[in-house]
């Protein structure tokens, strides 16, 4: 893990050094780069985020990112982000849903689509191979991948989720919809979601 970080840490210094403009030349630990240039440059870099799992990589986030995202509704993760570094910068709670008409259909789409929501943490970082991760998701059914995605037509259900990454000091929600009825579900979000999440807003003079 730890070779890991170091690699994304030198990773982060290189690109950073490519938006600079000019020729860059770096000889590190992970990474050999010779007389490399971006001739067309944004008018202003792109911020860095870092997705982290883990104290080591929430304070790397917080130290060397322009923003963090996490999968965890944890305020013990932002405290750690923000006292690395990260006070004043944005962090993404990441949220895995399946909307269908019903929670069942929700569910079966779901394994289908990302059995790999099932995957445990530490195999998820683990395994080397596109294949290995085929295998691993390959032993999960319907309810395993259904206890990390939030499933079917219930509103409450997904407000709830999304509550609990703002109550625990995310700036921002990111919402993933797993399969391919992307219009159905940005359909349900703009009739029975983001009309609550609205409310609330105005009801606490956001």
């Amino acid at each position: 893990m730890q070779t890991r970080l170091e690699m994304l840490e030198e990773a982060i210094e290189v690109i950073r050094q490519l938006w600079e403009g000019g020729l860059t030349t770096h000889h590190g630990r992970h990474y050999t780069v010779e007389n490399a240039r971006l001739y067309t440059l944004p008018d202003e870099p792109p911020p860095i985020l870092i997705a982290a799992a883990g104290d080591r990589a929430t304070r790397m986030a917080g130290r060397l990112g322009d923003g963090f995202v996490g999968l965890v509704p944890d305020p013990d993760v932002i405290e750690e982000f923000e006292a690395a570094g990260g006070k004043g910068k944005p962090s993404y709670g990441q949220v895995h849903v399946c909307w269908a008409e019903s929670e069942g259909g929700a569910r079966r789409i779901a394994h289908e689509w990302w059995p790999n929501g099932a995957v445990p943490g530490n195999l998820f970082i683990e395994l080397p191979l596109p294949s290995h991760f085929e295998e691993a998701a390959g032993l999960a059914g319907p309810d395993d991948v259904a206890e990390g995605v939030i499933c079917g037509p219930d509103p409450e259900r997904h407000l709830a989720a999304i509550r609990e990454f703002v109550d625990a000091g995310y700036t921002h929600v990111y919402i993933h919809q797993v399969g391919p009825d992307q219009e159905g579900f940005f359909d349900f979000y703009g009739r029975y979601v983001l009309p609550e999440l609205r409310g609330a807003e105005a009801a606490l003079g956001a």
